[in-house]
């Protein structure tokens, strides 16, 4: 049935501070683009009112975009999929508006995606180059809000194993960065001074947690005394020492992670282990996810970068998944800024 008809489905996202717009034509990815918000990085931070904003000067001309690189007209679609929930909710209510309004002004389904599982089910994106996995697999989803292992049974079928207690991974990345006077978004720059420093160079003590949940407060905490008493004795300490600074860092978030991850392979006899959400685009994270093939016999799944941060190529593969089960929404669905991975 497939194979002969193309199904057409727009996915809208708009859950924190990137407007993407993407089409999606039986699992495959015909346009996926994404407007970044630069004015956030002086704030060092997202701020919401002026993501909305933003949101709103972006969504036409992105969707307008999305259509035109599928090589396709608006007329074409089968169904319009927008993110509903967790983020910001502002930001949420701009996509949500828009979703709903056209799928009236074309008359064709409407279906709500919950951004988690969205992180999750691009993996299952029609690409030759990522492999889907096969059920059940384990999944790391690390974000900016996010710190979870969730086991995936379906596609919607999924379970909490463990979450962050407090702050999550990408949080504790880009607050460090910020310690160090890095720029905003700063992750990807610790990463990026990781490359040339010394892991060991300072330690960093990892928090007890009980189970498979994390913490990373108490880290932050941490990393603040440690580079106040630092720069009281030398005043260039940072400047001097960035390498090594990031690089233990990173490498101390990435033991805490896959302390977990390995005592969930161990607890659930699952070797099928994914990562997702933006943080999986951190290199020391991916190779050492790879490097677990060879010493501890796991089968990994990475996606490709693009399908790494928010974007709409995620929303737009739930949503024709969600279609192929006639699992629709109708205009009173509305946004929800929290919504657990399991909700829909």
């Amino acid at each position: 049935m497939i194979k002969n008809k193309p199904i057409y489905i727009l996915g809208i996202e708009s859950s924190c501070d990137d407007t993407s717009a993407a089409v999606i034509c039986n699992g495959k990815i015909l346009s996926n683009v994404i407007a970044t918000q630069e004015i956030h990085a002086k704030y060092g931070g997202v701020v919401p009112e002026l993501a909305s904003r933003a949101h709103q000067q972006n969504i036409v001309p992105v969707i307008q975009q999305a259509i035109q690189q599928a090589n396709i007209d608006k007329k074409d679609l089968n169904a319009i999929a927008f993110t509903r929930g967790p983020g910001l909710m502002g930001s949420l209510l701009v996509g949500s508006s828009f979703a709903k309004s056209l799928s009236l002004a074309l008359n064709i389904p409407l279906i709500a995606v919950n951004h988690m599982q969205g992180h999750v089910l691009a993996h299952f994106i029609d690409d030759e180059k990522q492999q889907k996995p096969s059920f059940p697999f384990l999944c790391l989803t690390i974000s900016g809000g996010h710190t979870q292992i969730v086991k995936i049974s379906s596609y919607f079928k999924m379970e909490i194993l463990g979450e962050t207690l407090d702050d999550a991974v990408g949080e504790a990345f880009d607050k460090s960065a910020k310690i160090l006077g890095l720029p905003y978004p700063g992750g990807p720059l610790i990463d990026k001074h990781a490359k040339m420093g010394n892991p060991n160079a300072f330690k960093f003590t990892k928090p007890k947690v009980n189970g498979l949940n994390f913490s990373f407060s108490g880290l932050k905490t941490a990393i603040l005394y440690f580079i106040q008493k630092k720069t009281k004795e030398n005043p260039n300490f940072i400047k001097e020492n960035i390498d090594d600074i990031c690089a233990s860092i990173q490498y101390t978030i990435v033991e805490i992670l896959f302390d977990k991850l390995k005592k969930s392979v161990n607890e659930t006899k699952i070797k099928h282990v994914a990562i997702a959400g933006g943080v999986s685009a951190n290199s020391e994270i991916r190779t050492v996810l790879k490097s677990y093939e060879e010493k501890l016999g796991w089968k990994t799944y990475i996606p490709k970068f693009e399908y790494t941060t928010d974007n709409a190529g995620m929303i737009a593969i739930v949503g024709f998944l969600k279609y192929l089960e006639d699992n629709f929404s109708n205009q009173k669905t509305t946004a929800t800024a929290r919504l657990k991975v399991n909700e829909n």
